[in-house]
């Protein structure tokens, strides 16, 4: 499936008249096909994104993917007007790395205004609790083998979510490496927990020590969920180990749901590896 990954945003330029630019940026990351154009601020529409997707000399794509909050309306509006679909994610390296390339050269423009910008800063809003009827029986930080993960997923899941590029051996990971993670028991709730999960679109999971410990769940493209706290000083050794083995994975971990530790049934699994 063709996809294009596009960005849509203010660029820290200007026009002799004082307009701040914004920069469309389309990017095909199996062609290595890049196209940029500029736009003052006031004639930014969907409209003009859709002229721009016709005009950049490459067929359209069979879907368009977005990191940036900011460009979702404006982009989602010209995927309505040529019928393709739109997919919000996080995961677009490709056009991250080009946007990193080119925020390098803008101070050689002389449009360039000189305030400081980082070309994927994203305002995140303060972590959310989850709702009151989201959670489990109980849970444990936990670790798998890649063996015994392929062999996992070979269990009639009502979700698995993941990315090619995300399996082991797409990695390279060793047999042996541990690849952490965190087991949900959802008792009879199992599958309504993992579809409220599989709305949110998890991205990651991450570790936070303090007074008191806690885990934070990232989803969307800048949703932030407080998952879990807990001051068990045992609990919080096995979250450093959680930490520590995500070095070893290249970040690689999962989420797994599960009616019961004793069940050998397993309602959703999720493979997560942030990009940043």
């Amino acid at each position: 499936m063709s996809r294009w990954q596009v960005d849509l945003y203010r660029r820290p330029l200007r026009t002799p008249s004082g307009l701040d630019l914004w920069e469309l940026v389309i990017c095909d990351p199996e062609d290595h096909f890049y196209y940029t154009t500029f736009c003052p601020e006031p004639l930014v529409s969907s409209a003009w994104v859709a002229t721009e997707f016709n005009s950049c000399g490459q067929p359209l794509p069979e879907r368009v993917q977005v990191f940036r909050p900011q460009s979702l309306g404006l982009v989602e509006g010209a995927c309505q007007q040529l019928n393709i679909p739109l997919e919000p994610t996080r995961r677009t390296a490709a056009l991250k790395h080009y946007l990193c390339q080119r925020a390098q050269e803008y101070p050689s423009l002389k449009t360039y205004t000189g305030e400081a910008y980082d070309p994927l800063a994203i305002e995140q809003p303060p972590p959310l609790p989850l709702p009151d009827d989201i959670w489990g029986e109980s849970w444990q930080f936990a670790a798998i083998a890649p063996p015994d993960l392929q062999q996992l997923m070979q269990y009639p899941l009502r979700i698995l979510a993941l990315e090619m590029e995300m399996l082991p051996e797409s990695l390279g990971l060793a047999a042996d490496t541990l690849i952490p993670g965190i087991i949900l028991y959802g008792g009879r709730k199992s599958l309504k927990l993992a579809r409220w999960f599989q709305e949110q679109v998890p991205y990651r999971l991450e570790f936070v020590p303090g007074q008191p410990c806690g885990v934070l769940l990232h989803s969307g493209l800048r949703d932030r969920w407080v998952f879990l706290t807990f001051q068990d000083s045992e609990i919080a050794q096995a979250g450093d180990v959680f930490r520590d083995r995500l070095q070893k994975s290249q970040g690689l971990h999962f989420l797994l749901i599960q009616p019961t530790p004793r069940d050998t049934t397993y309602t959703a699994l999720w493979l997560l590896q942030p990009l940043e």
